[in-house]
Parts: structure tokens; sequence; C-alpha cells
């Protein structure tokens, strides 16, 4: 992979997200769920490191089908519809935010995801972060919540 090229979700990338299907690791999930047709490869390696992804993470997911080359998917077919930016922060955030109360909390996250999946915008996901990340440092620590945390900056950045 070159570190310029810039990578999308396929189809069966999307369908992912939303079934769960293949049981993907949080960190390959979490991964995927960064890559949005607008970071270059060497940012989304930046981002792997925050998220304890694997290094050849995209690879792997490039392997399973999930992702392609921008220049690729336009070539071959019509671009999908891209949604506005709002939404794909909104959709980029609560995903990594679910991930992390699966990831870290288990059940003890219930109420956690119940709260996520109640915020209507990125406002309210925004606020819900500290909670968020005082839960992550009580059931695993302070240092990885603030490396949680800092994942999630700079995949909002």
């Amino acid at each position: 992979m070159r570190t310029d090229e810039v990578y999308i979700k396929t189809d069966a990338g999307r369908d992912e997200i939303d079934t769960r299907a293949r049981r993907l690791s949080p960190a390959l999930r979490s991964m995927l769920l960064v890559v949005d047709g607008r970071r270059d490869v060497g940012q989304l390696r930046e981002l792997a490191t925050g998220l304890h992804a694997p290094h050849d993470a995209l690879a792997q997911l490039a392997g399973l089908g999930l992702i392609v080359p921008q220049s690729h998917a336009l070539s071959s077919a019509a671009a999908p519809p891209a949604l506005s930016d709002m939404a794909g922060r909104y959709r980029l955030l609560s995903g990594l935010m679910s991930e992390a109360v699966r990831q870290h909390l288990g059940l003890r996250g219930y109420f956690m995801q119940l709260k996520i999946e109640r915020c209507a915008d990125t406002d309210e996901l925004s606020a819900l972060l500290p909670e968020l990340r005082a839960a992550i440092a009580r059931a695993k620590g302070v240092p990885s919540a603030s490396q949680w945390e800092q994942g999630i900056r700079a995949a909002l950045a």
C-alpha cells in the first residue's frame, strides 16, 4: 500500500459495520470505522497506533474485501453518495464509542451504550466522552483511558 493512497469502504465494509457478521476484532473494526475516503494510508496508520490495531490492519481489511483504494472504486463502479461531514463524524464517533464500551466495559457498559444510542448528534456524543473516559479508567486504568481518548481525538481530527 502506498502511503498517499486513499481507501474507502466497499458495500461489504458498510454492511460489516451494520451487521458485525465477520466478528472482526475490536481494533480491526475500529480501523474499518475510520476509513472514510479522506485520510490517506499514512494518516490511517498513525490512527492505528492509537487504536491498538495491528500494523497490517489495512491490508487485512483490503484482503477481506471491506476496503478498496478510492481510485479503484471510482473506476470500477459509480461512487456511493457521500455522507455529509456531520453525519460521517456522528457515525464514526458513535461507532468508536460503542466499540469502546464493548471492548473495555462489557456488560457493565450497558447503560453507557444506551446513552450513546440516544444521542442525536455529535455534540451530544462529545458531551458523553468524559463519562465514557472515566468508566474506561475505572475498568482498565487511567493510562488505557488516556490512550483511548487520544485515539478518538485523532480519529476526529
